[in-house]
């Protein structure tokens, strides 16, 4: 449905967005994630055609976003981050004029509109002032306006921005309700919101994509280790003791407390169950009360803070510290390096201008 390839935005020596490639399948809801400042906003604008490329292509249906716009952007229907709703004019009569704008013929108008309120469900308010409407009903709005000319592709950036939890979740539903009969993009930030509605997730970090798979398969690919939380009434030695004399186990973390102790235990086995149940019974027999037992792998919080740290810890690991370096050619090395703050604030004022 939509093919992204090496797709470039560079700001004088700033590059925000940096040869990114992707493809949308048609029927899915995809989500977007990425800290503030990785460039998720940046790159929504070039795959809508409302901001030019330094390189790269983008294709919507087989169109070229570039050569061929008007045929692509009727396939498109966008919510930017801030809904561009003209505040002194009506829901009905600013869905009006959008649907005039994408050339909507005059004849399917009404019943276009009545479909995007109904969908959206602001026919309660079509008569307000847009200056007037809550946060919520403004996205709302904004949402309806991106299914006017039933576009096949809805994107959405930042959808539940500023939001109370209650609009939250009636936004998600909507979103949930739009997969059905559209294939949606979403950008945010918020891991739960992309995990809770997101069939598919794209991860970008400082403008180059790190990962694109499902929750489940980040999750299960990243996982790594079992990590067993124990709380014991015993000792913390004697615990150890009987921990050491379990197989493929190994100690993460000890604490010791008044007549109890907590152990954290890692293992590379996956039948977590099994692990379980083989300390429990081993704890029992040693006459050992165990207190609490819980086990975790990793989740798509670990997935993300994972990804999205690896450029960092990789730029800091081609830093030069020889050993025979002083302290003044190491502190050199320091001022003219730009941290990851410098570069994520450079990358929002540069999207603030656009």
């Amino acid at each position: 449905m939509i093919e992204v390839r090496n797709l470039t935005k560079i700001y004088g020596d700033h590059a925000a967005v940096s040869d990114l490639t992707f493809t949308i399948e048609k029927g899915q809801i995809y989500g977007f994630l990425g800290p503030n400042g990785a460039g998720k906003s940046t790159t929504m604008n070039m795959m809508t055609g409302c901001l030019a490329a330094t390189g790269g292509e983008v294709r919507i249906g087989g169109y070229d976003i570039v050569e061929q716009p008007s045929q692509a952007k009727k396939l498109i229907g966008y919510l930017p981050e801030i809904p561009p709703l003209y505040p002194d004019l009506t829901p009905a009569e600013y869905l009006r004029f959008v649907a005039e704008a994408k050339g909507v013929a005059k004849k399917d108008i009404p019943a276009q509109i009545a479909h995007a309120m109904e969908v959206t469900q602001t026919f309660d308010v079509k008569d307000r002032l847009c200056k007037n409407l809550s946060k919520g009903y403004k996205q709302r709005v904004g949402i309806a306006q991106a299914l006017l000319g039933d576009p096949e592709v809805i994107i959405l950036d930042e959808p539940t921005v500023g939001l109370d939890p209650k609009q939250i979740i009636e936004i998600r539903d909507l979103i949930r309700q739009l997969g059905k009969d559209h294939t949606v993009i979403l950008s945010s930030h918020i891991l739960s919101e992309v995990q809770a509605v997101c069939q598919t997730i794209l991860i970008i970090n400082r403008g180059k994509l790190v990962a694109c798979d499902t929750a489940e398969n980040l999750e299960n690919f990243f996982s790594g280790k079992f990590r067993l939380e124990l709380s014991c009434d015993c000792s913390l030695g004697k615990a150890l003791s009987i921990a050491e004399g379990m197989q493929d186990l190994q100690v993460a973390d000890k604490k010791e407390g008044e007549g109890k102790c907590l152990l954290t235990l890692t293992t590379d086995r996956e039948d977590a169950d099994d692990v379980c149940r083989e300390i429990f019974f081993a704890f029992s027999k040693a006459g050992t009360a165990l207190l609490a037992m819980k086990s975790s792998k990793a989740t798509l919080e670990d997935v993300f803070m994972k990804l999205t740290n690896s450029e960092e810890e990789a730029a800091a690991e081609e830093i030069p510290a020889e050993e025979t370096a002083g302290e003044e050619a190491l502190a050199d090395v320091s001022v003219q390096e730009a941290t990851p703050a410098d570069a994520a604030e450079k990358e929002t004022e540069d999207e603030s201008h656009l």
